[in-house]
């Protein structure tokens, strides 16, 4: 279904300034369609035990993870500090 929606979506979609072959009222009512989509997907997710998936981050935001080089990975050998 929400396949179906967003293909809508990207075959009406029109340049700005231009006329919408959608109405108002159905541009509204497949938006609450989309959302009434993602709520359920929430619940089905959340009823399952999963986690959330993560929201889609900009390229240049800041990480918060640190990637470590899997020949850093292991024990530390004695008398060498890690750099």
């Amino acid at each position: 279904m929400k396949t179906v929606l967003t293909g809508i979506i990207k075959d009406t979609t029109v340049p700005a300034g231009h006329k919408h072959p959608l109405s108002d009222s159905t541009i509204e009512d497949i938006r609450q369609c989309l959302m009434l989509i993602s709520a359920r997907e929430q619940e089905l997710m959340h009823e399952a035990g999963e986690k959330p998936t993560m929201a889609p981050r900009f390229i240049d935001e800041v990480q918060n993870t640190t990637v470590v080089p899997i020949s850093k990975i292991g024990k530390s050998k004695p008398g060498k500090k890690d750099s």
